[in-house]
């Protein structure tokens, strides 16, 4: 199945980074505070979002930094998504 978002919505999936740390201890995802860094896997195409001219900037593979709490959890092919607009995106990360 695919996820096709509609209007200014951006489907990502969080990405899981394994950090060391200064010592060389390598910290666990259960250790840390989790990143907020995900990689884009769809977009929607835009257009006119509450009356304003919405113009997509992201694109897909893009690994952009999100909200803490923004977007809707979403499962689908034992696959964990969130879906969220695209002014929830803080940065796209180079």
């Amino acid at each position: 199945m695919t996820i096709k978002p509609l209007a200014d919505r951006v489907v990502i999936k969080m990405l899981e980074v394994e950090e060391t740390s200064k010592g060389g201890i390598i910290l666990t995802a259960s250790a840390k505070e989790k990143p907020q860094v995900a990689q884009v896997v769809a977009v929607g195409p835009g257009g006119v979002v509450d009356g304003k001219e919405i113009t997509m900037e992201l694109k897909v593979d893009d690994k952009v930094l999100i909200s803490k709490y923004a977007g809707t959890d979403v499962k689908m092919d034992d696959q964990n998504y969130i879906i969220v607009r695209q002014s929830d995106i803080l940065a796209i990360v180079e």
